[in-house]
Parts: structure tokens; sequence; C-alpha cells
């Protein structure tokens, strides 16, 4: 057999908004590897965490594989004849809105074009809405409230450009790693350049602010507000500007001057001299830019937030001019594309409106759609309530998880099991919705799949195949287009490539719009698949008659409301007290540098799971003193709709009266982990979306009798502990435990935990006075599996003992060792990892500062820690900072 030589393929980053090039190398014996693109203008090569990381998350462990109706193996055309039979029943019984697609930033936009086009003009219902409904929903109602369309001004150079920085809501450092690089390494050529972080926790981020407000949750109206005030208080104003491009000045002024400095301050827990610098700094800087994502976003206030932001940029004319705007960094790699082509309830394809009668007969006589929607749909919120009612029978589930992402998650969880019929895409088998779905559809994934994402800048790239397609999986694209056959649509369904259904896209986004319409990607109406397979990444607007000679949007005005200036938005703070006596936490939910929404993707990865690899909550020492609580205690969380069992983390860096945890872990890595069952349906008013960082919680102690932790060559078929979670190291599996009570048959438990066969050789030490317990068990010459149990958090090198599970163990003097729970002094404990990218611990970087190394540079010279993707330099600095603080003591 002939191998086939080596090859690299261009593609796209599948994770967060910046859109990375990434360079996937397939070897010839099939190995594939990453790198960043060094010609992409996204990243010029640079790759988070996660990124680096692709290679390592797709296999096809786990992967679903071939279509099932009802829980057994069925062939395409049953599963699909299934599908679009119930759909058009449902429709017929019940009408159109009866019916709902959930889909998602996951999906590329040519997936998410075909959908939005099914049920838009063929079910003839607007119930199709997207899991990035939780990410920049408001940030797109802002768009619309202030310019008229939903579009950002600025580009990613304007980082660089920027003499100040204004960060709102975003940990840049750790969701967007590749943006906050760009910065750092722009801040080092420029060192003038300011840097203000606006954030309730001191995040990673703060590494290079030269600002931390410490806001309280959801201040960030009143603080905006308040700075438009101080612009019209101190002749910080462009009045040219102002008067020629804006409507509505005068009213946005006064509301805003309904609190003092003093009011302010009380609002946002921020002293006045923090303010005083604050607005003093944004007036007096010209090239401002000021990036916000989901701590704006996620609010019940998010579009009043967006808009007061927005207010301040168009006050000051610092919009769409280079190093100037107001800029929504999105959260998911296609959450931009998902916007373009109409993919939520409330929009229509390619930006226009759906509420507009002129708008939805353009789209109609385009597609020649049988049934357009008329009205808006049903939001991810109310979606869900609706399928929980009964309101909705039929639902289409694509490219997401709900039970675990959506607020008060086990409602929604309740919804769909009671739902008539389900349908799941997905490429795994088994997540925690796909487990509740009548038919399970395979998809393709990235590697896989062909297709355009839209990144936060506008700029179109491409996601290329470079792996063939596994089993029975097909695009996402196909399986909607045949199900729009199989219903009736043939005609309108026929595109046999992507490449077609992008030239379609472009051809609308054009079609009468002579400029009317901000997304016109015209000039690639007319692509063929060799164009399309050749595509190179470019921003919007692309009209056909002519190139934009800026890619910016809005500096000398051209709005696209009626009258072509933009609207001033009136607002007014508001106070929202949500916690009471019985809950007297603020729970601020979001992400971890390594792990990506459910984990799906990233739980594969060895080196993702090293720096972070359980729930766990940041508590102030104050409020863990006042709740008795200490750190890596396992305590209980709760809110009026659920409860989770996570790991406490106590530390400075997060705000007093409020708790922060991450949002990653499912039942598929956690006993009692999915966070949004604690988050409550409340929503913006005016954007849908969920108010995930301001929830009202309390927290206790958890009382476990007994910690455990353990390693295992096979993971763990299941875990009767009162508190587990699991993670992916290399050679098998680490697992921490807690128990309700020290009465286990330890011996038994473990047996279980490892799988381990019943010739396994079995060393073991028990002190039940001190109830220490250690067994580790041996097949042959490799560690089956070692369990460490103990009254406290268990004190063993984790990253040592995951290695053992690779290691050979003959003597008897090794094998102790492990039942020991320490290495010999001639393999020093690494400590806890800190560089995922090259598996860089604490110890060792704490050792490098101790032998002299006392600047990140100098570290990154030595253990490389810190020189790929760079994300976590800050905790490096925090290291040597400490060794410094212990050698001046």
């Amino acid at each position: 057999m002939e191998i086939d030589a080596a090859r690299e393929v261009r593609t796209t980053c599948p994770y967060c908004g910046v859109g990375c090039g990434v360079l996937a190398k397939i070897a010839a014996d099939g190995q594939v590897s990453v790198r960043g693109d060094p010609d992409h203008p996204a990243n010029f090569g640079r790759l988070c965490s996660k990124g680096s990381a692709l290679a390592e998350t797709i296999d096809l462990d786990g992967r679903l594989l071939h279509p099932e109706v009802y829980g057994r193996r069925a062939g395409w055309d049953e599963a699909l004849d299934r599908v679009a039979s119930t759909f058009s029943q449902t429709i017929a019984e019940h009408g159109p809105d009866s019916v709902a697609f959930y889909v998602s930033g996951q999906l590329l936009t040519e997936d998410y074009y075909v959908a939005n086009k099914l049920m838009k003009g063929f079910v003839g219902s607007a119930n199709i809405d997207t899991n990035s409904r939780l990410c920049m929903a408001s940030s797109v109602a802002g768009h619309r409230r202030a310019f008229g369309s939903d579009t950002v001004p600025g580009t990613y150079e304007d980082l660089e450009l920027a003499d100040l920085i204004v960060l709102v809501g975003s940990n840049l450092a750790w969701c967007h790693p590749v943006l906050y690089q760009r910065i750092a390494a722009a801040r080092e050529k420029r060192p003038e350049m300011k840097i203000v972080l606006i954030d309730p926790r001191r995040t990673m981020t703060a590494d290079i602010a030269d600002l931390h407000l410490a806001i309280a949750p959801d201040g960030d109206v009143a603080l905006f507000t308040g700075l438009l005030a101080y612009l019209g208080q101190h002749n910080a104003l462009d009045r040219a500007y102002i008067a020629e491009h804006t409507t509505g000045f005068g009213q946005a002024l006064f509301a805003a001057s309904k609190l003092d400095l003093a009011g302010i301050a009380e609002a946002t827990s921020l002293s006045e001299d923090e303010l005083g610098r604050f607005y003093g700094l944004f007036a007096r800087t010209e090239k401002t830019v000021t990036v916000y994502s989901q701590g704006v976003n996620q609010s019940s206030s998010g579009t009043d937030k967006v808009n007061a932001i927005i207010n301040c940029h168009l006050a000051t004319g610092r919009i769409g001019k280079p190093g100037a705007g107001p800029f929504s960094v999105t959260g998911q790699p296609n959450a931009m594309g998902g916007r373009e082509v109409g993919g939520m309830a409330n929009m229509l394809v390619a930006h226009m409106e759906i509420e507009n009668p002129a708008h939805r007969a353009r789209v109609r006589r385009f597609w020649n759609a049988p049934s357009m929607a008329d009205k808006p749909g049903l939001k991810a919120v109310d979606m869900f309530k609706a399928v929980g009612d009964g309101r909705i029978k039929a639902l289409w589930i694509m490219a997401t998880n709900p039970v675990d992402s959506m607020p008060d998650a086990d409602a929604v969880e309740a919804a769909i099991k009671a739902c008539p019929f389900v349908v799941v895409s997905d490429v795994l088998a088994s997540t925690d919705t796909v487990r509740h779905a009548h038919v399970r559809l395979p998809a393709t994934a990235w590697g896989e799949k062909d297709g355009t994402v839209t990144n936060s800048e506008r700029r179109i790239s491409r996601q290329r195949a470079f792996l063939p397609t596994p089993g029975e999986a097909r695009p996402d694209w196909w399986i909607i287009a045949e199900v729009g056959k199989r219903m009736g649509f043939g005609e309108a369904f026929s595109d046999a490539s992507p490449a077609e259904i992008f030239a379609e896209h472009a051809a609308l986004s054009a079609y009468e719009n002579d400029g009317a319409r901000d997304f016109d990607i015209g000039a690639y109406a007319g692509v063929d698949v060799e164009d399309y397979d050749g595509l190179a990444p470019f921003q919007w607007p692309a009209p056909s008659q002519s190139p934009p000679t800026t890619t910016r949007f809005f500096a000398n005005g051209n709005f696209y409301t009626p009258d072509g200036k933009a609207r001033f938005i009136p607002i007014r703070p508001a106070t929202d007290t949500r916690t009471d006596e019985k809950f007297p936490l603020i729970l601020n939910t979001g992400r971890v540098r390594d792990h990506w929404h459910t984990m799906t993707r990233t739980g594969k990865s060895p080196r993702l799971s090293q720096h972070i690899a359980e729930p766990f909550v940041e508590i102030h020492p104050a409020d863990a003193q006042r709740f008795g609580i200490g750190d890596a205690d396992i305590v209980r969380i709760s809110s009026p709709r659920g409860e989770v069992l996570v790991r406490a983390l106590v530390t400075l860096r997060q705000r007093q009266g409020s708790l922060f945890a991450p949002m990653h872990w499912t039942d598929q890595f956690a006993a009692k982990g999915r966070l949004d069952a604690l988050t409550a349906s409340l929503t913006d008013p005016v954007s849908g979306q969920p108010a995930l960082k301001h929830v009202a919680v309390r927290i206790e102690k958890f009382a476990a009798k007994a910690f455990g932790f353990a390693v295992t060559r096979e993971r763990p078929a299941s875990v009767t502990a009162t508190y587990w979670a699991v993670a992916k190291c290399r050679g098998g599996w680490r697992v921490e435990l807690a128990f309700a009570d020290d009465n286990t048959d330890w011996a038994g438990f473990a047996a279980s935990l490892f799988g381990a066969p019943p010739t396994s050789d079995t060393l073991a030490y028990h002190d039940r006075d001190a109830g220490q317990h250690r067994i580790a068990a041996f097949d042959a010459e490799r560690l089956q599996g070692a369990l460490f149990v103990a009254p406290g958090p268990v004190a063993v090198s984790r990253g040592w003992a995951a290695e053992q599970l690779e290691e050979t163990h003959a003597g008897q003097r090794e094998r102790f060792r492990i039942v020991a729970g320490r290495a010999g002094a001639e393999r020093p404990d690494a400590g806890a990892t800190v560089c995922s990218c090259f598996s860089i611990g604490a110890n060792q970087i704490a050792a490098a500062v101790a032998a002299g190394c006392t600047t990140v540079a100098s570290i990154g010279e030595t253990l490389k820690a810190g020189t790929n993707c760079g994300s976590c330099r800050a905790e490096i600095r925090v290291i040597i900072e400490a060794r410094r603080v212990q050698a001046a003591e």
C-alpha cells in the first residue's frame, strides 16, 4: 500500500470568536499536528492553549457514527424520513409554531443558512434560535438600537493602534488569549498605552491593566451613564459629530445626569477617586477602544449596558476611526456568521429585519419561499419554556448541549424529556442532551467538515476538511437539506456543496441592496467550487460593484437608521437587589483558560485538563471565614432552582459578597457540577439574553467524612462517591472524590474504580484511626490504578501520580512509592500545572525563580513556559512576585 506524502491544510480554529487561522499538518502515517497560520490576519501564527491542543481532540472516542431512531441503529433514509414526516405532521396538526430548531455558534455559516432558510422560509415559523443568544444577543440589540444594524464598527488592528483600551466584563487573557497577546505585544512596543479593566474579579487580565475597577455586579450601566455625564460636564464632547451624525443626545445626557458622582460611586461600589481617574483618562484620550464581552452581555440590563458604552463613543466621535470604537468580542467561532444568516429568532437573513414587510417580501422573492415567517419567533429561554408547557411539540437541537448550558438547566432538561419528539444532531453519542433524543443524527466534526466562519472583526475564513468522514457522519447542511427535500421543498434545498450555499448566501446579501444594508458580500456571489476551496480570509463589506476603501464603519456617519444618523439611547441606572437572608451571595459564572463550553471537545485532551481538573468556586477569605469554609473544602452552592458540589478556592481575587464558578462541568465529568442548574431564566427585556453573571445563592461546607484522589488507566464506568470529578490525563484518568461517610469498603471501591482484573497485584496501606488509606493495583508491570483516601483534602501530587500510569513498575520499591504517594528525591514534584502548552508546574517555576530567573521572559528562556500561547504569563508573574515577597521576609 502506497503511503501518501505529508500535507498541510489551512483551516480555522473552532473555539472562540477570535477566529484564528490554523495549519493542520497530516503526516504520511496519518498523525495530525497543528500550528498557528502565520499568514492569517486574525492571529499571525499565535494560538492559545486550546487551539494548540486541537490535534488531541480529534479521536473517535465517544463519537456518534450512525443514525439512531428510538435507541436503535437505523439507516439515513429511515432517520431522515422519520424527522421529516414527524415535523410535517406536527405542523399540519398544530401549525408551524409547534416546531422549533435550537442551533449553535459551532455550526458553519452554510449549515446555519440552510437551517434558517428551512424554518423561516418554508416551515413558515421564526422558531429558530441559537446558543449565541446566551453569548452576544445584547450586543446585537444594542447595535440595532444605536446604528440601525448589527454592525461591529472596528477591527482587531484598532486594539494595537489605541492609546487607551477599556476592557469591560472581559477576561481577555483566558477567554480570548490571542487578542490579549496582540494587546500585550502592542503595549511592549508602546508603553504609553493605557489599559483599564472593569470586572468584579481581579482576573488574570488585570496583569496588564493600569487600573482595575472592581465594580459591583451590574454596575456597568451606572458607570457609563456617569461617564457620559462627565464628558458633558468637562467639555469633552465632539459636538460637530453629534450634530451632524446623531440624534437624541440631549435626552441621553439628561438621563445620564440623574446620578451625581457620589450616587455613581454607591451604585458601582467604586470610590470617587477611582471614578475620577477612569473618567479623566477616557475624556482626554482620543484613541480609545472599549472592548466588552459576556460581563456586559449576560445581564438583565445587557442591552442598556451596550448602549451606555456606545453613547460615550458617539458623544466623543470615537467610532470607526483607527484606534477608536466600541468593540464586542464574541464567545463562539461563528456567532457572527449566525447573525449574518439571521440565525436568531428575531432576525432575518443578511441583516434584514423580520418585522419589516419589505424585507420579508424581498427574502420571499429571492428564496421563492411558500410560507415566510411574518413575526419574530421564540428566543432561547422562551423556546424551552414553550417546549416544557407543550406549545412546541417537535424540537431539533443542533451542535449544542442546552441541558448544561441553558439557565434553569434542570427545568430545560425536564422540558426536553417531556417533549413528544426530539432530534439531536451532534458529533458525540453521549452528552447530557443527546441522551434524551428520540432521533440521533451523526454530524461531522471540526477537521471533517467544509464551510466558513466569521470572527469578531467581521472576517470570513474557511474551515477545511483534512480528515476522512468517519462512519456514517454527514455535514449539518446536508442533513438539514435532506429533511427539507423530504418535507416537499426539494428544489430549494438541492445544493450539492457548501460552495453553492455560500454563493447563494453572498448573492442574497447583495440582492436589492445598493448600499442600504451593512452586510454585503456580493463580490462572492459567483464563487465556484474551485474559488471556494481557495478562498482567502476577507472582511465584509465586500460588495460586487466596487471594493470598499475601508473595513471600518461609521467614521463619517452613514448609519443604517431611516435618517442615516446614529441614535443615542437614554439610559437610566436602576438598582437590582437579588440577594436576601436566605441567598446572601452573588454568583458570577464564566469560563476557565483551557476548557470550552461543556467540554465535549476539550475534555478529550489530557493537556487541557492539567491546569484545572474539577469544578470549583472562588470565594473571598472573609466570606470563607463567615461560612466556615477552608481552602480545598467541598462546598454546596444552592439557589432556589438547584444545587451543585464544587471545590472551594479561597482567594483575594474574588470580590467580597460574590462568588465565581465556571460553567464547563456536566454529568459526564462530575457528580453534581452543572452550574446552570443554579441560574435563573431571568433575561434582558430587549435582547432576551439570560442574566448568567448575577445569581443569588448561598454556600455551605459539605461535611465530607473522607476525601479521595485516584488515577486509573480506564475511565471509571461509575463512581459511587457523593462528590466526584473525572479528567483525562496522559495514560488514563484522574478522579477527585469526597464521601458523605467513611465506612466504605475501600478495597471494593478501588476495584470498582479501576476496573482491575481479578489477577491484578494489589498493594494497600490502611490506618483506620487516622482515616488514611492507600491502594494500588498492578497488571503485570503497569499500574492499573491508585487510590488515596484521607480525612481532609488529599495531599498527593496529582501530576506525579498521573505520570505513574505511563511508567513500568517492576520492583517493589517503585510500587511502594506509589502507595506512599510521593516521588523519590531524583524526581522532584513539578507541582500544579501552570503552562499547559509545555506541561510546566508551579514548583518548577518557583525553583527557576530561586535559581535566578526573575522575569517572565527569563522563565520562558529557561523552561519555555509562557512562550507559546502566553495565557499563563500572568500566573507566572504571580509566582515570581510571591517568591520575591518570601525572599524579602
